[in-house]
C-alpha cells in the first residue's frame, strides 16, 4: 500500500507489537490519547506523524485521517470490566467516528480490533474446561452470533456491527479481529484458556500486515497464534487474509 495507514492506539500492546515488526513497511501515521512515549515511537518515524486526540473528537480524527489509504482501529477502553459511560464513549461512539471520518477521507480498508470477550459467553461452564483441550470439537469460526462476556465485549461487538453497517452502506473494507490473548514472549503456560487464544506478538502483526494487504469485503477474523489447544479457528483468516502464523503455545508447555 503506497498511501498512508492510520493507527489508533499506537502506545498500546497491540499497537506496538505491530510497529516493532512492520514500522518500516508503512508510512505511519499514528493516534492516541496521550504523547508517545520515546521508547514506544520506532526509529523512522517522525513525531510530525504522531496525533494526539481522543477517537471521540472529529475534527482531529478527521485531520489525522487526510489521504489515508487504510486504518487499523485499535483505539479504545481495553479493560474487561470498564464500566459502560467508558465503552460507550471510548469503544463505541470513537469507533462510529472512525468508521464515518474514513469513508468521508475516501479509505480504501479499516481493520478493527474486536475482541475475544464479544464471544466470552460460548464459554460456559459446560463446555469449560473441555473446551480449550485439543480432542474437543467445539469451536467458532466467526460466522456465529456474538455472545459478550461483559460491556467491554457488548462495546466491540458493536464495533463489529458498525462496521457491517459502513461496508453495507458505503462500500468500505472492512475485517475485524476478534483477538485472543497477545502476550511478549511465552503463553500464559499455567492455564489452559491462555495457551488456547495465545497470540504472539509475531503473529500479531504478520495478521495485521494481512489485513493490510489483502482484498476483502467485510470479514471477521479470529486473532491467535497456530495452537494445538485452540477453540477459535483461524481458517477464515488464513483463506481470506492469507494469514500464516508461525507459533504455537504448545512449544512452551
Amino acid at each position: 500500500m503506497d498511501d498512508p495507514v492510520l493507527l489508533t492506539g499506537a502506545a498500546g500492546r497491540v499497537g506496538q507489537a505491530i510497529l516493532r515488526d512492520l514500522a518500516d513497511e508503512y508510512e505511519w501515521r499514528l493516534l492516541d490519547r496521550e504523547p508517545l512515549p520515546k521508547e514506544k515511537l520506532p526509529e523512522g518515524i517522525e513525531r510530525e506523524a504522531v496525533s494526539v486526540a481522543d477517537v471521540t473528537d472529529d475534527e482531529a480524527v478527521r485531520e489525522a485521517m487526510e489521504g489515508v489509504g487504510a486504518v487499523v482501529h485499535l483505539a479504545g477502553d481495553p479493560r474487561p470490566q470498564a464500566p459502560w459511560d467508558s465503552v460507550l464513549r471510548n469503544n463505541i461512539d470513537g469507533t462510529q467516528t472512525i468508521f464515518e471520518a474514513a469513508v468521508d477521507a475516501g479509505v480504501e480498508k479499516v481493520a478493527f480490533a474486536s475482541s475475544n470477550h464479544a464471544v466470552g459467553a460460548y464459554e460456559t461452564d459446560e463446555r469449560t474446561p473441555d473446551l480449550y483441550r485439543p480432542e474437543d470439537d467445539f469451536r467458532l469460526n466467526g460466522a456465529e452470533l456474538p455472545r459478550p462476556s461483559n460491556l467491554y465485549g457488548v462495546s466491540k461487538a458493536a464495533g463489529e456491527v458498525l462496521g457491517r453497517y459502513y461496508h453495507d452502506e458505503h462500500g468500505l473494507s472492512v475485517v475485524c479481529v476478534r483477538i485472543g490473548n497477545l502476550t511478549r514472549g511465552h503463553p500464559p503456560w499455567d492455564y489452559e484458556r491462555g495457551q488456547s487464544m495465545w497470540l504472539s506478538y509475531r503473529d500479531c502483526a504478520h495478521l495485521f500486515d494481512c489485513c493490510l494487504r489483502a482484498t476483502y469485503d467485510f470479514e471477521i477474523v479470529y486473532g491467535i497464534s497456530d495452537n494445538d489447544r485452540k477453540y477459535y479457528l483461524i481458517d477464515r483468516a488464513r483463506d481470506v487474509l492469507g494469514y500464516d502464523p508461525q507459533d504455537n503455545s504448545a512449544e512452551f508447555e
